[in-house]
Order: structure tokens, then sequence, then C-alpha cells
């Protein structure tokens, strides 16, 4: 199983979560390997801070820093689209597995059901997801599958077509 799916790390000595300079979203720390991974320009390395990933949908921040003087990465300065921040059926919700919420609403308007998060959770248990590579915010996805999947239930239509 990948690291970020196990129990949680050790926190360091500084902020475990901070506040966006641009909105004020109160953002979690993101490991170095994530920004070095997702940021385009970062080709020998982060700069040598912490790093906290804004999840706010309005907000173009993606990652900024503790030290001021460290660059802020935006959206455009990643190599992936950050699914949290767009709400487009297209939009990722897992990356590891390329699961949409797209998919996910589909598999609810055919089934009335979604089966996403227990498929996600078997590939992981094989050790196949690296969500600390892919995903922008550097944790697993699971949260974001169970409440996309809620979301789309509470939308959908109460009568379901069966196929």
């Amino acid at each position: 199983m990948s690291e970020c799916c196990a129990v949680n790390k050790p926190r360091s000595e500084v902020p475990a979560v901070m506040a966006c300079p641009v909105c004020g979203t109160r953002s979690k720390q993101v490991d170095t390997l994530t920004v070095k991974s997702l940021v385009r320009h970062l080709r020998f390395g982060a700069p040598p801070t912490q790093y906290y990933f804004c999840d706010a949908a309005g907000c173009d921040v993606v990652y900024f820093p503790l030290d001021p003087a460290a660059p802020t990465f935006r959206r455009a300065d990643l190599w992936v689209r950050v699914g949290v921040k767009e709400l487009e059926d297209s939009s990722l919700v897992c990356y590891c597995f390329g699961v949409t919420r797209g998919n996910i609403r589909d598999e609810i308007q055919r089934t009335g059901k979604s089966s996403m998060a227990e498929r996600i959770k078997a590939e992981v248990k094989a050790g196949h997801c690296a969500c600390e590579t892919k995903n922008p915010s550097g944790k697993c996805c699971l949260g974001s599958v169970t409440r996309e999947a809620r979301l789309a239930l509470q939308s959908a239509p109460t009568t379901i077509e069966r196929t």
C-alpha cells in the first residue's frame, strides 16, 4: 500500500495549517515530493520551505510557501488540472485511477449507487496508488470520492433508469 494511504505521517514543527495568502482558506501542509512531482518548472527540486495546498475552488493558488520569499504556484504552473478547483464532469476526483466527477455521476444515474470508493480501496490494497505524486493535495482521494458520490446521490433523480 502506498505511504499516502497509510497511517498519518508525523508532523514537523512548522504549522500544520495556514491561511492561503490570496483567499484566506485554511490550507494543509503538502509534501515536497508532491510539489516537485506536479509543478512544471521545478526540474531541480522545490525551494527548501514547507508548502501548503489551497483547495478553494475560486482561488487560482494551488501551493503557497511558509517562507514568503519562495514562489507561490498557481493552476497554470501544474502538469495536471486541479479537480477540486473545477466543476466540470471531466475533472479528476481520483488521479491514480482516472476517476472523474462524470464517472461517479454516470454510475449513479445508471445504478443508483457508486462503487468507485470500493474499487479504489481494492487498488490501494493491491499497492497501486501513488497519491503523493499524482494528486495535487498529496493525499488519498477516498474522502473526495466519497464526498462527490454523496453530492451526486443527493442531486440524482428519484427514479433510476436501469439498462
